[in-house]
């Protein structure tokens, strides 16, 4: 789904010629839009099923649609607050990587990645980041890995952030195969492997919480620590596992030091630290 304001999509490109490709897509059957509710004239595009169908047959593309692709005004509509709020978290990095010299392109954020872990369970973050560390030219730094999940409401007990965290703690320390009992890993972020794929480290988790204030923000944050609690102390330690407010992220950026510890609420430190201190 693509945001009211395109021109962050590609900053060097005139807004009027991006519009003008769009409605071309549109003319073809590819893309459709809706108008936000509340917002005047303010619209959004999503792919139609035919370009969805099309656009999944590009090489950069294969295997990697999302499980939830919105593909007709209906669905867009019922979605259209949490997958903007994805976008923008989306648009986010990529602007903050461009302004740092580091390397995140739209490819690096891939949507909706079911990994399963065996037991009918798996984890299904909102999108898996890509982030290369150091100048985009030149000598390249590490790479980082994130599972990056967007919540903007109030969530139940057991569901969304929470749901999230569980799961990839409970995989990232038990890793097994279909039908195999759980057996403690030696090395928790030696490697992770999946059916959806191989990771050199097991992914930091991100949680960006919208559609709030800051006293909602700091509950939220609570109960993420309330449910860290009851996981391996090792899980922890070897994993960042950071909590943010949107506002927090487009007031002074992802690579700010606005991301909470989930062991610490008191604390705020970057991102892209290598581990809890």
């Amino acid at each position: 789904m693509l945001p009211p304001d395109l021109a962050l999509l590609r900053p060097s490109v005139r807004i009027e010629q991006t519009r003008r490709r769009l409605a071309r897509l549109r003319g073809e059957g590819l893309v459709e839009r809706i108008a936000l509710p509340h917002a005047g004239r303010l619209r959004v595009r999503f792919p139609t099923p035919y370009g969805a169908q099309l656009a999944s047959e590009w090489p950069e593309l294969r295997r990697r649609r999302p499980r939830g692709t919105v593909s007709d005004p209906t669905a867009a509509r019922l979605k259209v607050g949490h997958t903007l709020a994805v976008t923008e978290t989306t648009l986010l990095f990529l602007e903050d990587a461009r302004r740092h010299g580091e390397l995140c392109r739209p490819l690096d954020w891939i949507p909706e990645i079911h990994h399963p872990i065996g037991g009918r369970e798996a984890v299904i973050p909102d999108a898996l980041m890509y982030y290369q560390r150091g100048p985009a030219d030149g000598e390249r730094g590490s790479m980082l890995r994130a599972f990056v999940e967007v919540d903007r409401a109030p969530w139940a007990p057991n569901v969304s952030p929470r749901s999230c965290l569980r799961t990839s703690a409970s995989s990232a320390t038990c890793p097994r195969s279909r039908g195999a009992a759980c057996q403690p890993s030696r090395s928790r972020r030696s490697s992770w492997r999946t059916g959806a794929g191989h990771y050199p480290l097991f992914p930091r988790l991100l949680f960006v919480l919208d559609g709030t204030g800051p006293a909602g923000v700091e509950n939220r944050i609570d109960a993420l620590r309330a449910t860290a609690r009851a996981l391996a102390r090792s899980f922890l330690h070897e994993i960042p596992v950071l909590a943010a407010s949107l506002a927090d992220l487009l007031q002074h950026g992802p690579s700010a030091p606005v991301w909470h510890p989930v062991h610490d609420r008191d604390q705020r430190v970057h991102w892209t630290q290598s581990r809890h201190p």
